[in-house]
């Protein structure tokens, strides 16, 4: 009787344990469902309004959800993900890990509003590699700019509509083209070509025949009235 017992009970304890999930595998979780709630290309749209504007129209725990996934996004573009340890230490003066927690959580500080730093925040993320070719100099910058106290609010305008134009893949060359060609023309000191309608070419050929043909009745003119005036005028003798 209590072998079947401890066998019902060693049942139980392997099928809660095949029930549960690894901590990991939550945390992977969480990450997904962010990823599925934003779109990379929605955030950095977002930011680019932000950047170019200085203010800010949705939700802060929404804006802030996202700037949190930009920030994790521009720190897995640098090498010290992937170094040891000590490298990481050596580098940054604390683990990848603890540097990004640290700066996340100072981002997450911020309930009421957004610091009133967010615009610079914002360039600093769309642009991260090009301005901040080290991870600990951007961590500094970041970090700059959470230290603040001061908030913003909610702007009451209109948001603005971002619109592209489109190019087909043929006008996109062919724009591409022309651009060479000029900077080409440019470089070489020679002037960009003018090109004309093909009304105006005809009305300057026109013109050129009328003149010309004025400059021939001329010519033919002088010749008669020439030998003429000669023939009229008076001699002295007579």
């Amino acid at each position: 009787m209590e072998a079947a017992v401890n066998e019902n009970s060693e049942h139980l304890v392997d099928h809660d344990q095949d029930n549960m999930v690894p901590d990991s595998e939550v945390s992977n979780h969480e990450g997904s469902e962010l990823k599925h709630e934003f779109n990379v290309e929605e955030i950095r749209s977002v930011l680019e309004v932000i950047a170019s504007t200085g203010k800010f129209w949705h939700d802060w725990d929404k804006l802030k959800s996202m700037i949190s996934f930009q920030l994790k996004q521009v720190f897995s573009e640098y090498p010290e993900e992937n170094m040891l340890t000590e490298q990481q230490n050596a580098s940054l003066g604390e683990t990848y890990p603890e540097l990004l927690k640290r700066l996340d959580e100072a981002l997450l500080c911020f309930v009421e509003g957004p610091p009133f730093t967010l615009q610079r925040l914002c360039e600093i993320l769309l642009a991260a590699r090009s301005i901040y070719p080290n991870l600990s100099k951007l961590a500094l910058a970041l970090e700059k700019n959470l230290l603040v106290t001061s908030t913003l609010t909610p702007c009451a305008d209109p948001y603005p509509q971002t619109t592209q134009t489109t190019q087909t893949p043929v006008e996109s060359e062919k724009a591409s083209e022309e651009a060479q060609l000029h900077s080409n023309s440019v470089e070489n000191g020679a002037e960009p070509l003018h090109m004309v309608d093909g009304d105006e070419v005809m009305a300057e050929v026109e013109e050129a025949d009328i003149d010309d043909e004025m400059t021939i009745d001329m010519e033919a003119l002088e010749e008669i009235v020439g030998p003429s005036e000669k023939n009229a005028t008076p001699t002295e003798n007579s």
